[in-house]
């Protein structure tokens, strides 16, 4: 499946390791994208006519690969949806950073605007449209320059180190 590695499969999810530098779903650049991938290869697999349901329950950014999970049915994606809103979910992360930041462990929070036009993320506390932005970390290892990281989000937006 073009690149694409089933972590888990059952009637209601589908857990994929998505890619670095695929998109998660259409967008200006008409790349081909991890929703649109999914769907064919779900068609194909289990011989599915008509179109196939396939939910997008979180995103991962483009330049991001990792464990994503999508819903198989509108029921587990609306379940899904909702412990993410009422952030029933924990969503960890090991990330690899460029530096070693300042503290072992902290918190970040920052406020965040995107301006759609660059599609570019910017600390704007001040910005009318600036979203609030959480996590925690914990330096796990430096070395040679970069450090890594466990991360745990507590709002789904993306950070800057």
């Amino acid at each position: 499946m073009n690149n694409v590695s089933v972590l888990f499969e059952d009637n209601h999810l589908l857990l994929v390791e998505k890619p670095v530098n695929i998109p998660v779903q259409e967008d200006s650049s008409r790349d081909l994208d991890m929703l649109t991938l999914l769907k064919q290869d779900l068609k194909i697999r289990h011989q599915k006519p008509g179109n196939v349901y396939l939910g997008l329950v979180h995103r991962l950014d483009r330049p991001v690969g990792g464990a994503m999970v999508f819903a198989k049915t509108s029921k587990a994606a609306s379940r899904l949806s909702d412990m993410i809103r009422r952030q029933a979910m924990e969503r960890r992360y090991l990330a690899v950073v460029h530096g070693t930041p300042e503290k072992k462990k902290g918190e970040l929070e920052h406020y965040l605007y995107k301006d759609k036009k660059k599609n570019q993320v910017f600390v704007s506390p001040k910005h009318p449209k600036a979203k609030k932005a959480v996590l925690d970390y914990e330096v796990l290892e430096s070395k040679d320059g970069f450090s890594l990281l466990s991360v745990n989000l507590h709002t789904g937006r993306p950070h800057l180190f």
